[in-house]
């Protein structure tokens, strides 16, 4: 069987290598690139992020990904954001007042966590949904490792973290996945997680 081509977009930000090296793991054909041509074909595009909402979505502009993310989900092509690329799938950011709009597949926004102590950074069990994809094989209460300061608001069909309020862990709307914790840095579960993804592409 022929392993699914991935295609990571590099648009400056992002822990690239990491994943890439995560995804090859569990049986992905990955590129790092910001061939736009390679994103469209990919079976499956990783969007990475960390730092700033308005960071990433002005990196994601200057290479032109907004609108290959936006066609792949309009066309139902597999699309996993990661960190703060899960967060520009969203309507909006607001972080330190500056309100930035982000690629609007996810309705929502995103927002600094109300919680006594920030960055939310460590291991953290997460609630998935009923059905759930990525997290199938995964016992009851799994850890996975986050980074961040800000976050969605959870829908009733997202898996849920806590961290001061409950926020949005990670979605799942189809072929449209992402995960606000880090499944690169998160050992076995992150492994299996990724494998699950891997899995739609086939």
């Amino acid at each position: 069987m022929t392993a699914p081509k991935v295609a990571v977009l590099d648009y400056g930000s992002g822990n690239l290598r990491s994943a890439q090296r995560a995804l090859a793991r569990v049986g992905a054909d990955v590129t790092v690139t910001s061939d736009l041509a390679a994103a469209r074909a990919a079976d499956g595009l990783v969007v990475p992020g960390v730092g700033a909402f308005a960071a990433c979505m002005a990196g994601i502009t200057a290479v032109g990904g907004a609108a290959v993310i936006r066609e792949r989900v309009a066309r139902g092509r597999p699309v996993l954001g990661i960190c703060v690329g899960m967060q520009v799938l969203y309507d909006l950011g607001d972080e330190h007042g500056v309100r930035t709009p982000g690629l609007g597949v996810l309705t929502g926004e995103v927002r600094r966590l109300a919680a006594p102590i920030l960055p939310h950074m460590g291991w953290n069990t997460v609630a998935p949904p009923a059905g759930t994809v990525l997290f199938d094989g995964l016992p009851e209460a799994v850890r996975f490792y986050f980074v961040h300061s800000y976050a969605a608001k959870p829908t009733p069909e997202d898996t849920v973290a806590e961290h001061g309020e409950p926020f949005a862990a990670a979605v799942e709307r189809g072929p449209l996945c992402a995960t606000q914790f880090h499944p690169e840095k998160s050992g076995d579960p992150g492994r299996q997680l990724l494998a699950n993804w891997l899995g739609t592409l086939r």
